[in-house]
């Protein structure tokens, strides 16, 4: 799946009005004020923020495993929605923002 597919069903999870700028590749998210877009860059995938709130919104719960285990990359896994875990690497905190994506996605493609 790509990252567009990720971030509009992530969107879709968590019930935001969003629509893709392909300037910026990331969600945008108009102003509760004005019906124009461009005015909220929303992208889960590169900001801790956003990746948080998503979570907490879709009740997420994080596992990390295998974090002492020399012989192992660590992992992060999302236990909502089963099966969603990414291999951490050097990179623990953008390997969970990118399992909290992949299980919101996966619940926005349940939905009708």
């Amino acid at each position: 799946m790509t990252d567009r597919e990720l971030l509009e069903l992530a969107a879709k999870a968590a019930g935001l009005p969003h629509q893709w700028c392909d300037a910026w590749n990331t969600i945008t998210k108009p102003r509760p004020d004005s019906g124009f877009f461009f005015n909220k860059i929303w992208n889960p995938l590169t900001n801790d923020g956003d990746a948080f709130r998503l979570a907490v919104k879709l009740r997420l719960e994080p596992r990390f495993l295998d974090l002492d285990h020399p012989a192992g990359p660590p992992r992060v896994t999302f236990h909502n929605v089963a099966g969603q875990v990414e291999l951490a690497g050097n990179d623990l905190m953008a390997a969970t923002r990118r399992a909290i994506v992949r299980a919101a996605a996966e619940i926005g493609r349940a939905e009708k």
